[in-house]
């Protein structure tokens, strides 16, 4: 039996929404700024499937994940369908010239790791990564905005 955790994160993006989505709807780039995502990989059979790869440390998972819903501009939803059991959900919030992006993710942790790892603890780890990924995502944002806008 496994203990799900879930986390919500957000960011404020200095730049238009239409950047912010074009950058994180492309899954495949998620590992410049997600620390633990070592590949992204999506189905040559179904653009709503996705082949992911994590480590940290001494621990990889893989697992197959599929888009549930798909708004442009305003939500990528997913589950997981094979392997790692996650699921969650990325919002994009247009503030007009910025945009917030709020991440919510749900995860089982597996039997042995919960019974190595205090639950507690790992969620900490797990949220502040998820924070500091967010603050990777933001610099990568503006630096493209900031590259696309010069002569």
């Amino acid at each position: 039996m496994a203990d799900w955790l879930e986390h919500t994160v957000q960011v404020e993006v200095e730049a238009p929404i239409e950047l912010v989505w074009s950058l994180w709807s492309d899954l495949e780039q998620m590992p410049r700024w997600m620390k633990w995502i070592d590949s992204v990989k999506i189905s040559p059979d179904n653009p709503e499937i996705s082949i992911w790869k994590l480590s940290t440390g001494n621990l990889e998972f893989t697992w197959k994940s599929r888009i549930l819903k798909l708004i442009t501009n305003q939500i990528i939803q997913w589950e997981s369908i094979d392997g790692l059991p996650n699921q969650g959900a990325i919002r994009f919030y247009d503030r007009h010239g910025s945009t917030i992006v709020k991440m919510t993710v749900s995860y089982a942790i597996p039997g042995i790791i919960g019974k190595i790892m205090d639950n507690l603890f790992l969620g900490k780890v797990v949220e502040s990564t998820l924070q500091a990924n967010l603050e990777r995502f933001r610099e990568y944002a503006l630096d493209l905005k900031s590259n696309s806008s010069q002569p």
